[in-house]
């Protein structure tokens, strides 16, 4: 679907690139993660997908300059990215915590051997939608944000932590 320049203005266009390109990772790291317990596959399938997509619409909202000027894509339905509102950027947020929240569900449920790494991005992807949250609509639309190497590293410790006291 990145062949060609695409407005996924139509949900179900949106949703099928969604699928495509993020919930099918998902699914295949987490037949991985589960070693072929089928059950645990079963039960964990939508909280997975919910996290490709949080990664993948994430990517989107911090990579809309790119995408819009260099590369003529716009991803979110029902949103001008020419003048991206507050209330546009908002919406989309919600919609990714949404996913993130789902998400979470099956994060603590994974097995000890894959929490830590899917825990430590999925904090990652969590702070740079805080950062994306605070940041003012126009900005969003004229620079890359982004979280910087320090916080990065803050991060990584506390996924540590909270996996090995089994916060999570």
């Amino acid at each position: 679907m990145d062949l060609v320049a695409q407005d996924y203005s139509q949900r179900e266009l949106f949703e099928k690139y969604i699928y495509g390109s993020a919930d099918v990772v998902g699914l295949m790291c987490l037949k991985i993660f589960v070693n072929g317990d089928e059950k645990k596959y079963e039960e964990l399938r939508d909280s997975a997908m919910k996290l490709g997509s949080a990664f993948q619409k994430v990517n989107f909202l911090r990579d809309l300059k790119a995408d819009t000027e260099g590369l003529a894509r716009s991803y979110f339905p029902n949103v001008d990215f020419n003048a991206l509102s507050a209330e546009n950027k908002l919406d989309i947020i919600s919609e990714i915590e949404n996913d993130f929240n789902e998400a979470y569900l099956g994060i603590v449920k994974l097995p000890k051997s894959s929490k830590f790494g899917v825990y430590t991005a999925y904090i990652y992807y969590s702070q740079l939608l805080k950062k994306l949250k605070k940041t003012p609509a126009e900005e969003i639309l004229n620079q890359r944000i982004r979280v910087n190497n320090h916080k990065k590293v803050g991060l990584l410790f506390r996924s540590y932590v909270d996996v090995k006291l089994g916060i999570v």
